[in-house]
């Protein structure tokens, strides 16, 4: 049965892009232009907002003398605190343009690797659900371009995103200097472009076999060993890849810190999150009549995934915490510190949705057999990875100056009404049921 892309579902999408774009050059139009546009902001707020901002790149102020930081600043010290907040108040439409912009991103690639991975390991549970997966990840197109182009716009220092990116702060920092080497804008974008090439590529091939199964004769596997072979290759190069990409778009934001646990970190979201899009969907297909052929035992298993996909996110979030509060370091406490004190809502607010909430809701196996459980602890889950991107990256962009208001919602707005319009046209693309895999029959049958 091939699907057809209902006209409201079509039409919500396109409204929610038209609501963001506004939401978004709103945004935009609204950041201060000029110093004297942040004395102005900041009188009228009444409060010590620039020096508050301020106080979050401490690392980068740390050639100040202490008389900068004291109660009587002298003119320059004041306009370089000026200028800095003025940045941060820039960055913030672009930062909330980045964080929507990767969630969705990563979603996507996400379900590519858990694709890769029901092939390589030859599942026998989920082909029915491969047509969801390969729908999901058409998203990696157009969301790997625009993530390119906001990726050139910051690693060239159009914006202040990457501190790294920028020559004077440079010039001031011995240990930028030390990671000029990797840290500069050709050298991300090259990287860039191997990563998105490679995984684009991919999928290319993979659903390019799926769909030629589809036509070839009975019994013919040779599409289905064609994408096994690409499939075991393209988990290698996922897992270097993704780390270094890890790295590059988001752990440089905080140049100064690193964890040797955060490509793992950010993996196990990615997982949790195409995973419950995947079981989103695919309810949704369900109840429209679809997808007939998926039972509760593939809902359950789909639920056990984010069950355990979420604790083993937990398991990253308290190791890479506790092994750096532990040890007190400075240099690497600073991170949580900012996080904490800067961000503490979203930040502890982050962690109960993502671990008490589905441990509480999918614990019991019962549970994760019911539609609008497994959707209600979805929902949450995502809202709670799209926080967590949140305070992954604000803090290091617009310090103290973060506020969730109408270029942090148009921003999600317009990245989700592509992702649903670009999903579901590809939903549309071929039959929801591949044929000519050797696992189908198992998998129609599949009851836990």
């Amino acid at each position: 049965m091939n699907y057809t892309l209902p006209n409201k579902l079509k039409l919500f999408a396109i409204i929610l892009m038209v609501l963001g774009a506004v939401g978004i050059g709103a945004g935009f139009l609204s950041a201060p232009g000029s110093t004297a546009e942040v004395k102005q902001m900041m009188a009228a707020h009444g409060d010590d907002h620039g020096e508050a901002a301020n106080e979050s790149h401490d690392t980068i102020k740390d050639s100040h003398d202490d008389a900068a930081h004291g109660a009587s600043h002298d003119a320059a010290d004041e306009q370089k605190h000026l200028e800095h907040t003025l940045h941060q108040l820039q960055n913030r439409p672009w930062s909330a343009l980045y964080v929507a912009c990767f969630f969705f991103f990563m979603i996507a690639l996400g379900a590519l690797a858990f694709y890769a991975v029901n092939f390589a390991a030859q599942a026998g549970w989920s082909p029915v659900l491969f047509r969801v997966m390969e729908a999901i990840t058409a998203y990696l197109v157009p969301g790997g371009i625009i993530m390119f182009v906001l990726l050139g716009l910051s690693g060239f220092h159009i914006n202040h995103l990457f501190v790294w990116a920028d020559p004077e702060v440079v010039a001031h920092d011995v240990l930028l200097q030390g990671k000029a080497g990797w840290l500069n804008g050709t050298w991300m974008l090259i990287r860039a472009a191997i990563f998105l090439g490679g995984w684009i590529t991919y999928r290319h091939f993979a659903v390019k076999f799926s769909r030629a199964g589809d036509t070839a004769k009975e019994n013919d596997y040779s599409n289905f060993k064609k994408t096994f072979r690409i499939s075991a290759g393209f988990l290698v190069f996922f897992l270097y890849t993704e780390s270094m990409m890890s790295w590059d778009w988001i752990m440089s934001f905080d140049p100064h810190w690193f964890s040797t646990l955060f490509g793992w970190y950010v993996l196990a979201g990615m997982m949790v999150c195409a995973i419950t899009t995947i079981a989103l969907i695919t309810i949704f297909l369900k109840s429209q009549g679809y997808l007939e052929i998926v039972n509760d035992s593939h809902i359950h298993d789909l639920a056990k995934f984010m069950f355990g996909f979420s604790i083993f996110w937990t398991y990253l979030w308290f190791s890479q915490f506790m092994l750096i509060w532990y040890a007190n370091i400075p240099e690497e406490v600073t991170y949580f510190m900012t996080r904490i004190e800067d961000f503490n809502l979203p930040f502890f607010g982050m962690l109960a949705m993502n671990f008490l909430f589905p441990l509480l809701l999918l614990m019991n196996s019962d549970y994760k057999r019911v539609n609008w459980f497994v959707v209600l602890t979805g929902i949450v889950i995502l809202v709670g990875h799209y926080i967590d991107i949140f305070v992954m990256v604000m803090p290091g962009t617009v310090g103290k100056s973060w506020f969730i208001g109408i270029p942090e919602i148009g921003s999600m707005l317009f990245f989700l009404g592509l992702f649903i319009l670009v999903v579901f046209t590809a939903l549309t693309k071929a039959p929801l049921v591949l044929k000519n895999n050797p696992f189908m029959k198992e998998s129609k049958n599949y009851h836990y």
